[in-house]
Order: structure tokens, then C-alpha cells, then sequence
């Protein structure tokens, strides 16, 4: 986080696509959304707040709501760079990106 740097590994992030898509053919829209989520997560200003919370005695499902609004505030911020991107294909790639947090919170939703 100090260093100010954002890494993409193109190998996972060409996997990661053709996965979700079938193909390589998105893969610069792709690279696109990633790079914007990986921005979000920093320029999130709430982010050292948060991960410091993950470090407290806490139980699974704050440690699971944390993680999720940590993604979320990065997709959030990814999708304000992104105005003109397909926003099914956005979307395809956020659901999928946040169903394990989500699904991580279910079981202590009732």
C-alpha cells in the first residue's frame, strides 16, 4: 500500500477472462475493469481503516462484511472511471468478482 504501486498479472488476468467469458476476445476491456478495481482499492480512502479492523479479534461474519465492503468500494470507484464500458459486461464481471464475499455473509443473514 505504501509504495503507491497496482500489479496486474496478465497470465491470471487472461485466465481469469477466458473463464468468465469463454474467450480472450474482451481482453483489453477486461484489463480495463481490473486495472479500475485495483485503482478503486487505491484510492479508497477508507481502505487502511478497514484492513487494520481485520486484524482486531473479530468474528467470521465481521471479518466477511469488512471484506466485502473493501470490494465493494473498490468496484465502486472502478465503475466511476469506466462511464462508457458495456455495463452488462461490468457487471458480469462484478458479480462474479463479489459472489465468494457475498456468499461469505449469507449464512449470517437472517
Amino acid at each position: 500500500m505504501g509504495s503507491h504501486t497496482v500489479y496486474l498479472y496478465k497470465k491470471e488476468i487472461m485466465e481469469q477472462c477466458r473463464m468468465l467469458f469463454g474467450t480472450l476476445a474482451p481482453l483489453q476491456a477486461y484489463i480495463y475493469v481490473i486495472l479500475a478495481h485495483e485503482l478503486g482499492h487505491a484510492e479508497d480512502m477508507e481502505l487502511e481503516y478497514l484492513s487494520n479492523l481485520l486484524d482486531g479479534p473479530l468474528s467470521a461474519p465481521e471479518q466477511a462484511e469488512i471484506r466485502l465492503r473493501i470490494e465493494e468500494n473498490a468496484w465502486r470507484y472502478a465503475e466511476s472511471l469506466l462511464p462508457g464500458m458495456d455495463p452488462d459486461f461490468l457487471h458480469t464481471i462484478i458479480d462474479e468478482s463479489l459472489l465468494s464475499y457475498r456468499q461469505a455473509i449469507e449464512p449470517h443473514i437472517a
